[in-house]
């Protein structure tokens, strides 16, 4: 493909034509002519298309960069800006409980802030010390990190669902001094973010004050959000996206928050009609858990124009919009840590963003190639990484710079956890690159696609298989059941075999007429080999896949009391797998 830059020369040329007072018709139409007739055309094409968008999104970066100035000049902390947002509207509601209906104003929010910096002094903490909050979504746990903000410590935001080993990791990592934990959470069970954890044990991740407000700036940015807004928020605000990007509405730029500590789907449109929402936010399955609802008269009832989060799957995108009359769907693409941020700013179907064409290098992020199957980079003759053309999947890098709050990489608690996120001489000699791990895809108008998080893509019969891409077929074909798509090691066998664990509660789905369906829709490569069909599928409390447990397990029927099938291709359907057919399978009688 022919690279922007030279179009863009060629229309300089033109210019210097015309200043350098040549016949100014006939020097239009030579430069013209070489232009169109070198591909320039196709360049003018993606600047005509992208030009408006490019600029918006220029623009985001102006006001963000503009600001983030401004209060570090000013040594602005979050609880800094938050006091002069206090004082312009102190009645008004900062934050509800949509449990409860417990409404906090702006002043009452400041008020327990407070009163929980001055008892932490009092009972003898200091300046950078940290303290954990173990505790579910309600006001309180905003005052808290806030209030230990207002004194100069560091709360770690601990996930409610860790239990055990990985909720003591969490909290022996952080060097917390003390725990605060709700009395929901007594029957055994700035700030770090931790992590996840679908493919390992959890990483604290540092939130300075510069990523807090960079982060809540884009999304109002990005989306044009106002003051007099109404944000929905059911999301945990122990990881960064309810916590920092809705919750940061209310704390920096005044607008109301509506929390409900756990989704609920039959709700969901019930709480915001009762709070007059604008915006809500998504994030993984909620879009598909609430398609999953029967058809209510409430769907359409409501005010709500912007949906903002991410994960929401391109085959549900305009169902999704459609149904409850959603005008904007906001999806993002991002991680607490990372500096390679983009955003769905102009509505574009399945997009998670875009990197400008025209203007690449104002916002240095690429999409590089790597070795399929390792995940290595892959460089050129000079070192450097190799960047992907349009329609080629890469990893997403960002160029790090420290003395950038845009472009910063603060890394984790963990400094081996930090460093394996860099890379160096990626974009030039000598730099250095934060490693998104995650597989995209880019257009020739520079839209980007979310391909596949690192390790969820296998390969068999020599193609690469998308789990992402299987699992949502899937999912839709079941009515939007939860699915885990995962490659499975099978002895004597080149690559890996396509399983699927289906949430299967009421033992009422025919993996035969489930076959049927896949052959329609999906290439022979990528249909799953194996199936197993279990009461549930795990979760994380961000509605992200658990597929740690199942890949461990296999197709090993003595590891699982679930129901399990594998495709027999002869006779072109699945057949029940028991322990002598397993012993077949990885001995080579039974081919695949």
């Amino acid at each position: 493909m022919r690279a922007p830059g030279a179009g863009a020369a060629s229309v300089v040329s033109l210019a210097l034509l015309w200043l350098l007072g040549l016949p100014w018709t006939w020097s239009a139409a030579a430069a013209l002519g070489v232009y169109v007739g070198s591909g320039g055309w196709r360049f003018l094409r993606i600047v005509c298309k992208t030009a408006r968008r490019d600029l918006f999104g220029l623009s985001v970066l102006i006001r963000v960069r503009l600001e983030l100035r401004r209060h570090q000049r000013a040594g602005h902390t979050i609880p800094r800006i938050f006091q002069a947002v206090v004082q312009r509207q102190p009645e008004r509601l900062a934050l509800v409980d949509a449990a409860t209906g417990e409404c906090w104003t702006f002043a009452q929010l400041d008020a327990y802030s407070n009163a929980v910096a001055n008892l932490f002094c009092q009972l003898g903490f200091a300046p950078g010390d940290v303290v954990a909050i173990f505790l579910e979504g309600r006001p309180e746990f905003v005052g808290l990190w806030l209030g230990l903000a207002k004194a100069g410590m560091e709360a770690a935001l601990l996930n409610v669902n860790l239990r055990c080993e990985p909720l003591a990791f969490c909290l022996g990592t952080s060097g917390a001094k003390a725990l605060i934990f709700g009395g929901e959470m007594v029957a055994d069970r700035l700030f770090y973010i931790y992590t996840s954890g679908t493919t390992g044990l959890p990483k604290a991740a540092i939130v300075v004050h510069s990523r807090y407000y960079r982060m809540a700036a884009f999304g109002h940015h990005a989306y044009r959000m106002q003051a007099a807004d109404v944000l929905y928020d059911c999301l945990p605000l122990y990881h960064s996206a309810g916590n920092i990007i809705g919750v940061g509405q209310c704390l920096i730029y005044g607008l109301t928050v509506v929390l409900r500590k756990k989704f609920s789907a039959s709700r969901f449109w019930d709480d915001c009609i009762k709070y007059n929402c604008t915006v809500v936010q998504y994030i993984g399955e909620i879009c598909r858990y609430l398609l999953k609802q029967p058809v209510r008269e409430a769907e359409r009832r409501h005010r709500v124009r912007l949906a903002v989060g991410n994960g929401l799957r391109p085959a549900i995108w305009e169902e999704f919009t459609q149904r409850f009359g959603v005008r904007q769907i906001g999806e993002f693409y991002g991680a607490t840590e990372c500096n390679c941020s983009i955003a769905n700013m102009d509505g574009k179907v399945g997009s998670c963003g875009f990197n400008s064409r025209i203007l690449p290098h104002v916002y240095p992020i690429r999409l590089v190639k790597v070795n399929e199957d390792t995940m290595e980079l892959l460089r050129d003759a000079q070192g450097l990484c190799i960047p992907c053309q349009a329609g080629e999947p890469g990893l997403l890098v960002g160029q790090i710079n420290q003395q950038d709050p845009l472009r910063r990489f603060d890394g984790y608690v963990s400094e081996s956890a930090t460093s394996k996120k860099i890379a160096h001489s990626v974009f030039s000699k000598g730099d250095s690159a934060y490693l998104s791990g995650d597989v995209l895809v880019m257009d020739e108008l520079g839209y980007m696609y979310f391909r596949d998080r690192s390790g969820d893509t296998f390969r068999w019969r020599g193609e690469n298989v998308s789990t992402t891409e299987v699992e949502g077929v899937l999912s839709r074909l079941l009515g939007q059941t939860d699915v885990a798509v995962y490659g499975v090691a099978v002895p004597g066998v080149e690559g890996k075999a396509g399983m699927a664990a289906v949430a299967d509660p009421h033992s009422l789905l025919d993996p035969n007429a489930i076959y049927q369906e896949l052959q329609k829709v999906l290439a022979p490569y990528a249909r799953p080999i194996f199936l197993r069909l279990l009461p549930q599928v795990d979760t994380t409390g961000t509605f992200k896949i658990q597929k740690t447990r199942l890949q461990r397990e296999g197709f090993d029927p003595r590891q699982t009391s679930d129901r399990l099938f594998f495709l027999d291709l002869k006779q072109g359907h699945y057949l029940p797998l028991n322990e002598a057919v397993y012993t077949r399978i990885c001995s080579g009688a039974f081919s695949l």
